[in-house]
């Protein structure tokens, strides 16, 4: 008896053990078991849990990748806002040296006026989202940049994207800074500028940009030969025709008398600043850049930008070696800047070939349109409209004449009508409001500066400084 109950008792210890340890097992290790006994009975809640523990690596991806966009176009903005030191080396360069110091000025203001008003009413007026008060064709004001909450709000932050967008604002005011040089009073230019950065930019820039009427239609400017350059070329071309030539520009029989710029170093340093700044305007507007695909995407822009260039440069010294018999490197300066601004609204759907007769086309028209604004004098002393506006049409014509159909478009002639209607509207938009705004400030006696400050320079009289010593300043 003794040795059954003997062994009654170790069994019954040898089974409490094992029940304990079973125990600790199945404490220790519950979302194991759970997890397999779950598996066993529904293979849908397995997968739902494979994909709950992979979140945590997707949201460290979009981190990333919301990271890296927002950097790349901080960069990118950075390169648009210096093209302003572009922009005012090429008109430095191409005028005479007794205005350098207004021109100066005038760059240094239209960024400082333009980012103050384009915070205030032009951004959130250009991107008004759900806010219209014209569907389609008028945004809403509201002032500030709306704070980005981390990837919540999107590929990239708003602060980056306040930065770009308005450096493209600032591009569009100061085209006109070269038509109007040498005669326009700076009290007008800031108040044209203000106007034309706070109001005329960006109200055209939504019927695009902002998903307005010409987007619904179909229209395709990738990066801003029309919604930019076009604006900036047509404003320009409004206030050289209200302003009126300088003085000596033509004689009383209408013939052209060239004065020459002083500085042919510094407009070709501005090209090459702004054909560098380009890298920023063009591959920029791709705006998300994280992953092959865009990066792929981002530097093929590049390169279409470059053979544009490239071509417009070589095409434009070629068309004014043969017409006026020497090889002028101010009409290579100003084919550069047509190529790119040809392909900017299509550097993203063309081919390698495409790009070339783009900015072939490019050199050619500026060469053109400088001898048209001869023949009809108007003086633009910088060559602003043949660069920027009628560049700025043909990019939006050839983006309809080579460029991939957008989505809901089916053939190529509905594409080039609607590249056409919505390019013709902008330009008119343009051209119409700031001549308004040109002649209302002619009429109160606002714009042009007196024939003798003009005659003695803007410098002195405008500003109270020299750029040269006295007796350099011719």
């Amino acid at each position: 008896m003794k040795t059954f109950g003997d062994r009654w008792l170790y069994g019954l210890l040898i089974g409490v053990a094992t029940c304990l340890a079973v125990g600790v097992v199945m404490t220790a290790f519950p979302t194991v078991a759970m997890a397999q006994e779950e598996a066993a009975e529904t293979p849908a809640e397995e997968a739902a849990a494979v994909e709950e523990a992979a979140d945590p690596l997707a949201a460290y991806i979009a981190e990333n990748d919301y990271a890296i966009n927002t950097l790349i176009m901080f960069i990118c903005a950075v390169f648009v806002l210096f093209m302003q030191a572009g922009f005012a080396m090429v008109e430095i360069g191409l005028n005479s040296a007794k205005n350098a110091v207004n021109i100066l000025a005038k760059n240094v203001m239209d960024l400082s006026v333009g980012v103050i008003l384009y915070l205030f009413v032009g951004f959130n007026l250009m991107y008004p989202g759900d806010g219209w008060v014209v569907d389609g064709w008028l945004g809403g004001i509201s002032p500030f940049v709306v704070e980005s909450e981390g990837t919540g709000y999107g590929d990239y932050s708003s602060y980056a994207d306040f930065l770009f967008q308005v450096a493209f604002a600032a591009t569009a005011a100061t085209i006109v800074s070269g038509a109007v040089a040498g005669r326009m009073k700076f009290s007008a230019y800031l108040v044209y500028s203000a106007i034309l950065t706070g109001l005329i930019y960006p109200i055209s820039g939504s019927w695009k940009w902002g998903a307005g009427y010409f987007d619904a239609m179909g229209f395709q400017d990738f990066a801003g030969s029309v919604v930019v350059h076009a604006v900036g070329g047509f404003a320009g071309l409004a206030g050289a025709i209200f302003l009126g030539p300088r003085i000596g520009r033509f004689t009383n029989e209408g013939k052209s008398v060239p004065i020459p710029g002083h500085n042919i170093s510094f407009a070709a340093l501005g090209v090459f600043i702004l054909w560098v700044g380009w890298y920023g305007f063009n591959p920029g507007s791709q705006l998300t850049y994280a992953g092959a695909a865009n990066a792929n995407a981002t530097t093929y822009i590049a390169l279409t930008t470059t053979l544009a260039a490239a071509a417009g440069a070589v095409t434009a010294l070629i068309t004014g070696w043969v017409l006026f018999g020497k090889p002028d490197v101010t009409m290579a300066l100003n084919g550069v800047l047509g190529g790119l601004v040809a392909i900017t609204a299509n550097c993203d759907r063309v081919s390698q070939v495409e790009s070339l007769i783009i900015g072939v086309v490019g050199g050619l028209l500026v060469v053109l349109g400088i001898l048209l604004l001869e023949k009809l004098k108007i003086d633009d002393p910088v060559g602003a409209w043949p660069v920027h506006g009628l560049n700025g049409v043909w990019g939006g014509l050839a983006t309809g004449i080579f460029g991939d159909l957008p989505d809901g478009i089916e053939s190529v002639g509905s594409f080039f009508t609607v590249q056409l209607i919505s390019t013709v509207a902008i330009c008119a938009w343009a051209f119409i409001t700031m001549s308004i705004v040109f002649g209302v400030l002619k009429g109160i006696g606002m714009l042009r500066v007196s024939p003798e400050v003009e005659q003695a320079g803007l410098d002195l009289h405008e500003h109270g400084l020299r750029a040269y010593p006295l007796g350099a300043d011719q």
